[in-house]
């Protein structure tokens, strides 16, 4: 990175210093603090840093959040939380992403607050005219220079680091659900997907398949060889996905707990004892993944999984989240024995629920345990953010170590910038509403701003009882995004797409998703290296078109790609906003769809639920495969195109798709046919 003062008009990036701040790891090239702090922001009496914002300003980023892709008008938090009612009025999700991209009349610039602590962003909340961050602790702010936002977010891209990619088989369809008890439920979903004649390429373990959650350990009742299960799921073209959560079980005899006991690789309170709270499996432990040693320990523990035949997990509940600590729950449970027997004013019933309310994932009790680091001993709350992304790194470290040119799926809950390097992340325990499909349609480029490119929601909701409807249109839009997966909790309806009336409908979406995939991959592969958004907001690509700029539910994909789902409950259609002349393609199935160009300006479209809708802009070309029962089993040699325009040739990603040296000779340049008149 050049940060030569000679040359400043070279410079991209500015990096200054304020305090001593925690390394967070998020940036991959060190460059020099600068000596003066000329910074855009200004920094008021209370300690913020504060920008005036013109009424065109757009302000963009912060991964994932709550509300629009422009983040004007609401106040955000980065601090890590588990909180499954996501409704507009959260401040914070599950992840940290303190990078922000401001656009407007006098140009464009981002800024990062890399800060291992909270930091608040107040974008036009107080005052609509003014932006206004603020950092709890010290931290470093990095100042992103550039001639329009894809360049600012490419040169932060370079700053950070290059993206995880996963193996091509990711691409394909997951199903999953809090509540595949047995080996029994895993062959009954495979079963029923192969029967319906739809596609499936992994299906996930939740808790149900540890012993007692206690991780790396697999209940040999309900799973009596887990290894033969998942050589039996692979031969099928399906690879079985394993839920890892945060915290270790308290139990004697139980090697993983005795072993880090004695190793001390646990968070220790401030006596030096593990820091015991209570989580899925009651008394737990958290493994201390800011120090190196225990990092590395706890990331071998994955060879467990890895050599019963598994090849991809999901970490969860690692923000972390904390149903209650030992000391607050002996108070809250003395609190309410006292009220035993009694006639109780409403003030005191209402204090007794408040009192219940403080329970879980309570601030004072991060205070209360310990990280030994490299910077020394720290108190968690102040390193809070960063404890998702240093458990993700610490698998990712360890299948480096074991199989250095294989890729494994990771993706986690919680994050921070900086573990895009290593895995992707779904964004959470949604509900099966109408807002959060559109919510998922939002958040994407603002993640893949941060680095994360492989990203997905639970398609139909976690949370809540999906419709047919609701599940098909949101299917319509995983189409779309790199992680697709089915997910739903435990005591609410069976969502698995076979179970559905229209079973014609969704083998034709799935069927479309299989027919994308060589064009997603290769997308996803080349946004990755190049360090581009794969999904990006209408006016990062058309930044003189005013009215884009205010467009919202529309986003380009890829190279020439634009989508337009339809996201609410019994609409027929929808009014899409064209920048620009382009075709459109409506798609009925893989293999059953019509070409139509359209022109610039406003279209209201009919979309039934039994189609797909989406644009190509013109000089671009969309490869189509025939679909298969999953992604091993794609023949790329036999594609079918769709053209807009004059395209002379397109770049695509060939092969298995599973070493990490095959990206360097896979980039096929392939030419394409001329359009159909």
């Amino acid at each position: 990175m050049n940060n030569d003062n000679k040359n400043k008009e070279k410079i991209m990036i500015r990096k200054y210093r304020y305090g001593n701040p925690f390394p967070t790891g998020a940036v991959a090239c060190e460059i020099a603090a600068e000596k003066k702090e000329q910074t855009a922001f200004r920094l008021n009496a209370e300690g913020e840093f504060t920008l005036a914002l013109a009424p065109e300003d757009c302000v963009y980023g912060l991964g994932e959040a709550v509300r629009g892709i422009n983040k004007r008008g609401w106040h955000y938090e980065s601090c890590n939380e588990d909180d499954p009612i996501i409704t507009e009025k959260r401040t914070a999700l599950y992840g940290a992403h303190n990078f922000i991209v401001v656009a407007g009349k006098k140009g464009v610039f981002g800024a990062f607050f890399d800060c291992a602590d909270r930091v608040l962003f107040d974008i036009g909340y107080t005052d609509p005219d003014e932006l206004r961050v603020k950092a709890v602790a010290d931290f470093d702010l990095y100042i992103v220079e550039g001639k329009s936002a894809v360049e600012v977010v490419r040169e932060f891209r370079k700053l950070i680091g290059d993206s995880y990619i996963p193996p091509k088989w990711a691409f394909g369809f997951g199903q999953s659900r809090w509540g595949y008890r047995c080996e029994a439920d895993i062959r009954e979903v495979a079963d029923g997907y192969a029967e319906s004649d739809m596609p499936l390429d992994m299906i996930y373990l939740d808790i149900d398949y540890m012993d007692h959650y206690k991780d790396f350990t697999v209940n040999k009742e309900r799973y009596p060889d887990l290894k033969a299960l998942a050589a039996d799921m692979k031969k099928r073209g399906i690879r079985l996905i394993p839920i890892i959560d945060a915290g270790v079980k308290v139990e004697k005899g139980y090697d993983i707990y005795e072993e880090g006991v004695e190793k001390g690789y646990f968070c220790k309170d401030a006596e030096g004892e593990p820091y015991v709270v209570g989580v899925w499996p009651g008394d737990s432990v958290f493994p201390d993944v800011l120090n190196p040693e225990a990092r590395k320990w706890f990331g071998s523990k994955y060879r467990i999984l890895l050599d019963e035949g598994i090849e991809g997990f999901w970490n969860d509940m690692n923000e972390p989240s904390i149903f209650y600590s030992k000391k607050r729950l002996a108070g809250v449970l003395e609190k309410v024995a006292s009220a035993r027997g009694r006639n109780m004013p409403l003030e005191e019933y209402h204090g007794i629920l408040g009192a219940i309310g403080t329970l879980a994932n309570n601030r004072a009790d991060y205070a209360e345990f310990f990280h030994d680091t490299p910077n020394g001993t720290v108190s968690h709350l102040s390193v809070h953010n960063l404890f998702g992304c240093y458990m993700t790194r610490a698998a990712a470290e360890y299948f480096e170590e074991y199989q250095p040119d294989k890729r494994y799926l990771l993706f986690s809950r919680s994050s921070h910038i900086g573990m895009h390097r290593y895995g992707g992340i779904w964004t959470g325990d949604n509900a099966s509403w109408w807002t959060h499909l559109l919510l998922n349609l939002k958040m994407l480029p603002s993640l893949n701003m941060c680095g994360f490119l492989y990203v997905g929601a639970d398609i139909g909701g976690f949370g809540d009882n999906t419709s047919e409807d609701l599940l098909l249109r949101w299917t319509a839009l995983g189409i779309f995004t790199p992680l697709m997966r089915n997910h739903s909790t435990l005591d609410t309806r069976m969502q698995e797409c076979f179970r559905f009336k229209d079973k014609k409908t969704f083998r034709n979406l799935l069927g479309i998703r299989y027919a994308l995939v060589p064009w997603l991959y290769s997308e996803f592969v080349k946004s990755a290296t190049r360090g581009d958004m794969m999904f990006r907001p209408l006016a990062f690509d058309f930044p003189d078109d005013r009215r884009a700029r205010t467009v919202e539910d529309q986003l380009m994909v890829g190279e020439g790609l634009m989508i337009a789902p339809v996201y609410e409950q019994n609409a027929a259609g929808r009014y899409v906003y064209l920048p620009e002349e382009m075709k459109m393609i409506r798609m009925r199935s893989a293999t059953d769809y019509e070409e139509t160009m359209l022109s610039a300006g406003d279209h209201y479209l009919e979309i039934p639920l039994t189609e797909t809708v989406f644009f190509l802009r013109k000089g671009h070309a969309l490869p189509l495969a025939e679909p298969a029962k999953c992604v091993d089993a794609l023949d790329e040699t036999k594609l079918r195109w769709i053209v807009s325009g004059n395209a002379a040739e397109y770049e695509m990603y060939v092969g298995n798709g599973e070493s990490k040296s095959e990206l360097k000779t896979a980039l096929r340049k392939l030419k394409v046919p001329q359009e159909k008149k």
